[in-house]
């Protein structure tokens, strides 16, 4: 069984609105549907097999779940619950990992009771997963290369997100149990880039197509940049402060107002806001690390049952049409500027679906094959429904390669800056069917990064109250190192870039320490520092070993 893979490309409104609860197209009742509210078709691979796990099921609210199991044998149903299990367990480790960060100052200046702060943490948490779309999750998968996602096996794709998931589990778990802030996105992009070289390196392949080293190289920017913005702006908004307000009580520790002023609680405006930015982490927390999540999810989904999910099956006619369109419009824009492209995309081959080898492969040069197959696949089609899963798996496996060969189009030199953005929107209706995640999976994600936020917590909360700076923490530093963590992962969640809450709101305390003229504890930034240098070769290390051990089993 092949395994088809993520679909580049796609703007991120467009994947938001992806995210929504599935709407039915016209004719979406097919003969076939085992439930007008299933999010998925039948033609599980399989098929042939005699055996169900579980039994269709009527009912509106557990239709999508238990439709997911019907026609697979007892292995795959068996693996598929355990890789499903291994996603929620890392996003609830998350949760209890990372909910440190968003609570720790709204903790340490007594702002919020414990308890209160979590609970509502997780709440906040849970929202940010529904309403944050799926840009960055789709983002982190297409780390991996083209190649490993449309042509990998069952056993191989298994390997794959057994070992992405065992590597950043173990490393979250044993920052978490000695109380260092680390980051896990970063932890989740190591054992990504661990799996995609490892690949390479059994398949005999160059390291430099192992990976998609383009989007790491975005990725690795965002996480680099966006601690060092935290820790430049946070301190600048406390020194604003101090300028504007130098005899504010927002500039005492919690042990200074309780000696001074017989008070625990900050005062009341500086309350507000620690509160109030406090949730505003958590919020953009979860949309933007439990998108990591549903992105794992659909990978699973995709690798195990590709044929439920590699197209969303719920498109309407409208959004089918459009992808039909985008190729004709893409191959009218390549022929457009065939100056500049006709070599790259060998355009005066011309071909059609049947010039493809038996073995599909993504090249550039096969691109107008590509086309006229896809065009073949979709010719009349009003609901995906209506296609068999091989079709289905084959009308993915074109679209992600026709999106791939149009990021590398869009590199070239020669090409106008007004024609880079027709193709930026050609790509974007290109994948409107095949990036989204159903609304279960979104659900499922959200309850178990909301959940974990409400466990684990203490640990690192003393960290980053008390032991970053060698003075306590000012209601001042609390207000200014969140509100630039809402700020910096926000703007991060609009670009569809996948960055660390615990990297930016660290560096943002560090910062303020430093213009308050705290100092910073050494052995404890040190330690920071370290898991922050370390995580990544060593989550890349970890899943590297665990992939070549699985595809030996998978042997």
């Amino acid at each position: 069984m092949d395994m088809a893979g993520i679909a580049g490309g796609g703007g991120g409104t467009e994947r938001a609105a992806r995210a929504g609860p599935p709407q039915a197209g016209p004719g979406t009742a097919a003969p076939e549907d085992l439930s007008r509210h299933s999010n998925a078709p039948r033609g599980a691979p399989g098929a042939g097999h005699k055996s169900a796990i579980i039994p269709p099921h009527d009912t509106p609210l557990l239709a999508p779940m238990l439709h997911l199991f019907s026609g697979l044998d007892l292995w795959v149903g068996l693996s598929l619950v355990l890789a499903l299990t291994f996603v929620l367990a890392f996003e609830f480790i998350n949760g209890f990992h990372d909910t440190a960060n968003a609570v720790a100052t709204v903790i340490y200046t007594k702002a919020m009771p414990p308890h209160l702060a979590v609970i509502l943490s997780g709440i906040f948490n849970f929202l940010g997963v529904l309403l944050g779309g799926v840009g960055v999750a789709y983002a982190i998968v297409h780390l991996l290369p083209v190649e490993l996602l449309i042509n990998v096996d069952t056993g191989r794709g298994l390997a794959m997100v057994f070992a992405m998931l065992s590597a950043a589990i173990a490393w979250n778990l044993g920052t978490w149990y000695f109380g260092i802030p680390a980051s896990s996105s970063h932890t989740l992009i190591g054992s990504i880039l661990g799996v995609g070289m490892a690949n390479a390196l059994l398949t005999d392949i160059s390291l430099a197509e192992g990976v998609n080293w383009g989007k790491a190289i975005d990725i690795g920017l965002s996480l680099v940049v966006s601690p060092v913005a935290g820790f430049m702006v946070a301190g600048g908004i406390l020194l604003l402060l101090k300028r504007w307000l130098p005899l504010s009580k927002m500039h005492k520790t919690p042990e200074q107002r309780r000696a001074i002023d017989a008070k625990k609680h900050p005062p009341f405006w500086n309350r507000l806001v620690l509160v109030l930015s406090a949730m505003g982490v958590s919020f953009v927390h979860g949309s933007n690390d439990g998108q990591k999540g549903i992105g794992l999810i659909m990978l699973v989904l995709i690798g195990i049952v590709p044929a439920k999910f590699v197209l969303d099956v719920n498109s309407t006619t409208y959004q089918i049409d459009r992808t039909r369109d985008a190729a004709s419009h893409l191959s009218a824009f390549y022929h457009r500027n065939e100056a500049t492209l006709g070599e790259f995309l060998a355009l005066s081959r011309g071909g059609n679906g049947a010039d493809l080898p038996k073995t599909f492969r993504c090249d550039p040069k096969l691109t107008m094959p590509t086309i006229a197959a896809l065009q073949d696949d979709l010719r009349g089609v009003t609901n995906y429904a209506d296609l068999s899963a091989d079709k289905r798996i084959d009308v993915r496996r074109y679209l992600l390669c026709l999106d791939d060969t149009a990021k590398k189009v869009a590199r070239l030199e020669g090409l106008p800056a007004r024609e880079r953005a027709d193709l930026q929107r050609l790509r974007g209706d290109l994948t409107a069917t095949t990036e989204y995640a159903p609304l279960w999976v979104i659900v499922a994600v959200a309850l178990a990064l909301g959940i974990g936020t409400m466990v684990g917590w203490r640990r690192v909360v003393l960290t980053v109250g008390e032991k970053i700076g060698k003075q306590g923490m000012t209601y001042a530093q609390g207000m200014a190192a969140q509100v630039t963590a809402v700020g910096a992962i926000g703007l991060a969640n609009v670009f569809s870039l996948p960055v660390s809450t615990t990297h930016v709101l660290s560096s943002g305390v560090a910062g303020t320490m430093v213009a308050n003229n705290s100092g910073l504890q050494g052995g404890t930034v040190r330690t920071i520092l370290m898991a922050w240098v370390l995580t990544l070769p060593a989550s890349m290390l970890l899943s590297a070993g665990l992939f070549w051990v699985g595809t030996l089993l998978a042997a």
